[in-house]
């Protein structure tokens, strides 16, 4: 564990060096915040109550979604290119000689990474949404629960990418399934608008997929919205359920890389 823990320190300060991408993501997240935020009060002025938020609830959900958005890597990236890449040339064979667990390995470089843009990109642009809305913001107690579930959220965000960098195993270019599960985990993370608005069958399915565990879910943590409890094993099964998916196609990709003579 030590040893982990030292990776996701190194990894903390690995992205801490980019300063000036930092304070451009910053600004970025910052303005759409505000996009998103106003599109969210016309449509909530309009239907008032809309999906059980009111409109604080709403204007909330966007400034946190915004400090989410790197902190689970909606969009892909962190450690997936770095890993094909390392597929492609053959350097993961390296990686297999370490006497610690691949997946592991990886998982503690992507909190690392994780807690970086949640610290540096995810709460500047929410405390300017504070400074400029009235948010619904947690207790102390709240605040402790909401860290435990965007942690969840990283895991389970992790081992959705984790199952994906493998393809590259039997692909060598994974690109395409990668660019195929971004779009889904923009639309169904509740990224671009609450999964609440979803309607029917699309919303429940859309509610009990693994990627509303990255984005909704934390944020309904945040709002005090549903059972707590019941939101945090949702999370914790999905990283559970996933991670173990990810063992099992590490061993598939392993043994693959051997008959291949990796």
């Amino acid at each position: 564990m030590v040893l982990y823990g030292a990776v996701v320190v190194r990894s903390f300060r690995r992205y801490a060096t980019y300063r000036i991408a930092t304070l451009a993501g910053v600004f970025t997240n910052t303005v759409f915040g505000f996009l998103i935020c106003f599109v969210y009060i016309a449509l909530w002025s309009q239907r008032s109550g809309l999906g059980g938020y009111d409109i604080r609830d709403a204007i909330t959900y966007a400034w946190v979604a915004q400090s989410l958005l790197m902190t689970v890597a909606v969009f892909g990236g962190g450690f997936q290119d770095e890993f094909a890449e390392r597929v492609r040339r053959g350097d993961i064979a390296v990686d297999l000689y370490r006497p610690v667990n691949l997946q592991l390995w990886w998982l503690a470089g992507d909190l690392g990474r994780a807690a970086y843009h949640l610290l540096a990109r995810g709460i500047p642009p929410t405390v300017i949404g504070a400074i400029v809305f009235d948010l619904r913001l947690p207790g102390v107690a709240g605040w402790a629960v909401f860290l435990v579930s965007v942690t969840l959220a990283v895991v389970v965000s992790f081992a959705v990418r984790y199952l994906v960098a493998l393809t590259a195993f039997w692909l060598v270019d994974s690109r395409g399934v990668d660019y195929l599960v971004g779009v889904c985990a923009t639309f169904l993370s509740g990224m671009l608008m609450p999964l609440v608005l979803f309607p029917g069958w699309l919303g429940e399915l859309a509610r009990a997929l693994p990627w509303a565990a990255t984005v909704q879910v934390p944020i309904d943590v945040f709002l005090g919205k549903d059972d707590v409890l019941r939101l945090l094993v949702f999370q914790a099964g999905w990283a559970v359920v996933l991670l173990l998916a990810g063992q099992v196609v590490t061993g598939l990709a392993t043994r693959k890389l051997v008959v291949q003579g990796g």
